[in-house]
């Protein structure tokens, strides 16, 4: 069953990637063809939701970033839950070793990031910027090697990443939000508080856990927390406990994956990633900010992944992947620089899509994330063909 689950997961991950760079080639060129003003005037149409007399009036981009991203977090949010009370991550053994490896990889491009940016005030808000890691895109390359690559290594992957957006989740939550309402947090605790008694019953009820969670979200939204992250606490409440054979955690997250990774990422990838390359000169991209991602993600996540990884593995604490080489996980804490989507959504609230660096960081995120992709990729085509011929490890 469990087995399954990841399966589907891996799947779901790896095809969701391949949309993600068709989303991304199409943002690109809308930008900078004859399509930029359209683009753009999308981007910030406004929609308005009414009920009444109250109404929630947001640009498309918004409605995107704050609200389908609401709906990512909440898979997300169900998987952590889910690995958490049966999976990976209910084994602490199985934790360490993807637990250590997140963990350096989010504290060494942190601090790669804030020596470039030392001085400026506002450039260091975006710190976390190349901490992230899209599940996504790095498992949509791992896709490309097929069999090459050892499933261990693919699950210890996932592990890792999904560790790492609770990392993302607790950063969003600790240091990217802003003043906040009381009213609206008095709201927000309400609807906990019922989501809590649902779980209590274990009642099926979609519709009642939507409704609840939809007044949530706007709660959250308005109280100055990001919204994304009434996604997080709403799972949470999900039971996973089976009623009548089927358990409701599991079948939200079945009907979410499809959605999430062919529709809402792709889409939040063509809102944010459409870069007007006109308008980034060199001086730009050389400048603290966007070197700072670059060299975060290229270098201080695979310095992250690997050396704390590599020191668990030397002092006993963890274990290499079965079947997997010390060649092959320094491939893997490559693929790990693919920021992209966390990356950019990061960014949008680091810097609140201000234009201060002329696209140069948006851009930063993209070419990190490039580099990390394409040199884990070939890194790993060469040591899983050399793992054939050869069953050595680096000592």
């Amino acid at each position: 069953m469990i087995m399954n689950g990841i399966k589907e997961f891996l799947h779901h991950e790896s095809s969701g990637g391949i949309f993600l760079m068709i989303a991304t080639l199409i943002a690109l060129i809308a930008q900078n063809s004859f399509l930029s003003e359209f683009y753009t005037s999308f981007l910030h149409t406004p929609f308005t939701i009414s009920f009444g007399e109250f109404g929630l009036s947001k640009a498309l981009i918004l409605w995107v970033n704050d609200g389908l991203m609401a709906v990512f977090f909440f898979l997300i949010g169900l998987e952590l839950k889910r690995e958490v009370s049966e999976g990976e991550l209910a084994n602490p053994a199985q934790i360490l070793l993807p637990g250590v490896a997140a963990l350096g990889g989010i504290i060494v491009p942190a601090l790669i990031f804030s020596a470039f940016t030392t001085g400026d005030e506002f450039g260091a808000k975006g710190w976390a910027i190349p901490t992230a890691t899209d599940i996504a895109f790095a498992l949509g390359i791992l896709s490309l090697l097929g069999k090459r690559v050892p499933t261990s290594l693919k699950i210890f992957l996932m592990t890792l990443a999904i560790i790492d957006d609770l990392c993302a989740i607790l950063i969003i939550a600790f240091f990217y939000t802003s003043e906040l309402s009381a009213l609206s947090l008095g709201v927000a605790s309400v609807c906990i508080a019922g989501l809590a008694i649902l779980n209590l019953l274990n009642a099926r009820s979609k519709a009642a856990y939507l409704i609840i969670g939809v007044i949530l979200w706007i709660a959250v939204l308005k109280s100055g927390v990001h919204a994304t992250l009434a996604g997080v606490v709403a799972a949470f409440f999900i039971p996973i406990k089976p009623k009548n054979g089927s358990s409701l955690l599991r079948e939200l997250e079945h009907d979410l994956h499809p959605w999430v990774a062919f529709m809402i990422l792709p889409l939040f990838a063509f809102v944010n990633a459409g870069i007007a390359l006109k308008g980034v000169g060199v001086q730009d991209i050389f400048s603290g900010v966007p070197m700072g991602i670059i060299v975060g993600l290229f270098l201080g996540k695979q310095l992250g992944v690997f050396g704390f990884s590599y020191l668990a593995i030397k002092l006993g604490f963890a274990r290499l992947p079965d079947e997997a080489n010390f060649k092959q996980l320094y491939g893997i804490a490559l693929l790990c620089g693919v920021g992209f989507t966390m990356s950019l959504f990061v960014d949008s609230l680091a810097y609140a899509d201000s234009d201060a660096f002329s696209y140069a960081d948006k851009l930063a995120i993209l070419l990190g994330s490039l580099f990390s992709g394409v040199t884990g990729y070939m890194w790993l085509r060469k040591s899983s063909n050399l793992a054939k011929n050869s069953n050595s490890q680096i000592e």
